[in-house]
């Protein structure tokens, strides 16, 4: 399916202007984006384009209705993220970098950074990436973040050495992962500056030997959407929209430009277009959709999971079993028909690949009877397994009440 997109990319490249949007803030970032992701995905598909990235504002929220939908058009997904990055020096100014997914690595370093963004270090609602985190990059790709880096914000305040230093310690995280990213979004009277930026740009780019690319940080869909847009943003931060002293931080250029329009823009840097064609060939990111993934539960000595199963089992119903029937000689009368159905339920739960769900679910229940927690005695068919009684999931014996295991788990109706 992979080389199918990627067959895609190389024939619409022949025929059509040479440019992947690689930036968009859809309505799953809260505070900035009103995209409505079929929205995004059919201006693509009219506009031919071969690929396209979704990069939320530090958020992965829309990443799989976004994979599923544009792989459903044709369209080459590429998931990344508009990351907050900790400005240690002023933490009221953090500044932004973009993070794009090359493969699964990339896409487990993206998550795992971002919840930790969430967990440990959030600032005035801005969940911040430290550099230092940034240790293991494989499988990811960095776009500078244009003025709104660390890098754009030494070359706004002429410091150029900041610059030049902050460059080499990104192409050392990111080594041969690295693109310093212009953009021409402004307005008439800040033109003069972005132009300058740029220039100052492209020469580090020079100096250091890297790519330099073009994006566009769409925001919304069309022109006309750009009130809407400010409304949206207005509501976010409190502001009323009439109030003329308000933040204006977005101007009516972000909607989703053609790829011709794109072309036209950046007329005077082809290699900055073919970049952007160049990074959607690098990002291969395939989901597998519709299957179930349970955590790895620790067992010792590295047994199986299916072996570590039956052995729980057998001991919390010798447990079980002792409460049920102190009288030892009807204890063991009962013992067989116990055990028989025990066997029987565990072999069909390994053969359906569950053995690892009943520990986790086992281990959490246990916990919370443990620790004060209320947990009822089972519901629905679940409480018809033996097992999960001999594990503490259920309080109900099923034997006693004549349930049936088959109504819980059977290979034949697989739910």
């Amino acid at each position: 399916m992979q080389e199918e997109a990627n067959a895609s990319l190389k024939n619409t490249q022949q025929t059509q202007p040479q440019f992947v949007h690689l930036r968009c803030h859809s309505e799953y970032s809260i505070v900035d984006g009103i995209v409505r992701i079929d929205d995004y995905i059919d201006a693509a598909s009219k506009d031919a384009m071969p690929a396209l990235g979704l990069t939320d504002l530090s958020n992965l929220f829309g990443a799989i209705k976004f994979y599923k939908a544009a792989r459903g058009r044709g369209i080459k997904p590429i998931v990344g993220c508009d990351i907050w990055l900790e400005n240690t020096k002023n933490r009221d100014q953090a500044h932004r970098i973009l993070l794009l997914v090359q493969n699964k690595e990339g896409y487990r370093q993206l998550c795992a950074l971002l919840s930790r963004a969430y967990l440990e270090n959030q600032y005035r609602g801005r969940a911040e990436v430290k550099q230092e985190w940034l240790q293991n990059t494989e499988g990811l790709l960095l776009l500078s973040g244009s003025a709104q880096s660390d890098i754009g914000s030494a070359l706004s305040a002429s410091n150029t050495a900041l610059a030049s230093h902050l460059t080499k310690i990104w192409a050392e995280l990111f080594p041969y992962r690295l693109y310093l990213e212009v953009q021409r979004v402004s307005d008439a009277q800040s033109n003069s500056a972005q132009e300058f930026l740029i220039q100052q740009i492209v020469a580090l780019a020079g100096e250091n030997d890297l790519p330099v690319v073009a994006t566009h940080p769409i925001q919304f869909t069309t022109p006309d959407d750009f009130k809407a847009h400010e409304a949206r943003t207005c509501i976010a931060e409190g502001y009323m929209l009439a109030d003329k002293r308000r933040p204006k931080n977005f101007t009516e250029q972000q909607y989703f430009k053609s790829q011709a329009e794109m072309t036209a823009l950046f007329a005077d840097m082809p290699e900055a277009l073919a970049n952007t064609v160049e990074i959607a060939k690098r990002c291969n990111l395939v989901i597998e959709l519709g299957k179930n993934y349970l955590p790895n539960f620790p067992t010792p000595n590295n047994e199986s999971l299916d072996t570590f199963l039956v052995q729980q089992s057998h001991l919390g119903l010798t447990a079980r079993l002792q409460s049920l029937y102190p009288n030892a000689d009807l204890r063991e009368s009962k013992r067989a028909e116990y055990e028989a159905r025990l066997e029987f339920e565990c072999k069909i739960i390994n053969q359906m690949g569950f053995a690892g769900y009943f520990l986790i679910v086992a281990d959490f229940i246990n916990w919370a009877k443990n620790n004060g927690v209320p947990v009822g005695p089972g519901r629905g068919s679940g409480a018809g397994s033996l097992v999960a009684y001999s594990l503490n999931i259920t309080d109900l014996d099923p034997l006693q009440y004549n349930l049936l295991f088959e109504r819980f788990l059977n290979p034949d109706r697989v739910s």
